[in-house]
């Protein structure tokens, strides 16, 4: 994957030095056409091999401003999978029961187990992003939560877990066109949310506590930023980060089991009849 692309840990933050219209030098989707049908048959491949083996997971963390196409690229670049072996979700407003515990026990409920993928659309980390932008928690408070992030991501990495990050970076006029269009578009209506408009005033507030959170929570798993304005770009380069995550774990086929071998005398006794 592109060095570019991987934040370096814990080191200072500025999302203003990277351009969302970035494509890496790479002119249309068509330069990669190919390459990405090859990673996606790659990635089924490694999808079987990882199930068969059940000894790792991977959990995927897509983060973004509204509009970034958080729901866009896991449909597109998860799609084709074995469904049985994927699991997506998205942190909302935590229900009562959520509430009531503390704030990373709605994700751990949700991790990965041996043998599967999961993706989260939002996370854990929308506890020290919209909870500070809405005065819900303190500085102090929100510090402490990086750290509980990191023993977290630490707990899950030494049981097999293997976790990647991926924060998905648009302009804020490119945020505001698509808004925009939620609302031109009749068929796009229901994906419209008034309080969007809102939280897009505190754009800059948004923008100091991702920088902060990026530094911060990198001692596990660093965090992968996305230049996403170019849709065909955003999927291109998830779906390299997620097949060379796939390669990392080296997945083999599983040894053959040869207690199996038994059952080919039933087999045999009834196809004779």
């Amino acid at each position: 994957m592109d060095k570019q692309l991987v934040l370096p840990v814990k080191k200072k933050v500025e999302l203003t030095s990277i351009d969302p219209k970035d494509t890496g030098g790479i002119l249309s989707k068509e330069e990669v056409a190919v390459e990405t049908l090859k990673l996606k048959e790659e990635f089924q491949d490694l999808q079987e091999k990882l199930a068969a083996t059940k000894k790792k997971s991977l959990l995927f963390v897509f983060q973004g401003m509204d509009c970034s196409g958080k729901d866009g690229v896991i449909k597109k670049v998860f799609a084709g999978l074995n469904p049985q072996g994927v699991s997506s979700y998205s942190f909302k407003t935590p229900t009562l029961e959520e509430s009531e515990h503390d704030f990373l026990w709605r994700a751990h409920n949700k991790a990965p187990v041996l043998g599967h993928i999961t993706t989260f659309n939002r996370s854990y980390y929308e506890d020290v992003l919209i909870t500070r932008v809405h005065n819900m928690i303190t500085d102090k408070e929100a510090k402490r939560r990086f750290k509980d992030i990191n023993h977290f991501e630490e707990l899950l990495s030494n049981n097999n877990t293997k976790i990647i990050k991926i924060f998905l970076h648009i302009s804020k006029e490119f945020q505001l066109e698509k808004l925009k269009s939620r609302i031109e578009d009749p068929t796009k209506n229901w994906k419209f949310d008034p309080s969007d408009l809102q939280e897009r005033k505190s754009w800059k507030q948004y923008r100091k506590y991702y920088e902060e959170m990026l530094e911060k929570c990198s001692v596990v798993s660093p965090w992968h930023v996305i230049p996403s304005d170019n849709r065909w770009y955003r999927d291109y380069s998830v779906l390299k980060i997620v097949v060379e995550a796939m390669r990392s774990l080296r997945l083999r086929d599983p040894e053959p089991d040869p207690e199996l071998l038994q059952y080919l005398d039933q087999i045999s006794k009834e196809e004779s009849h």
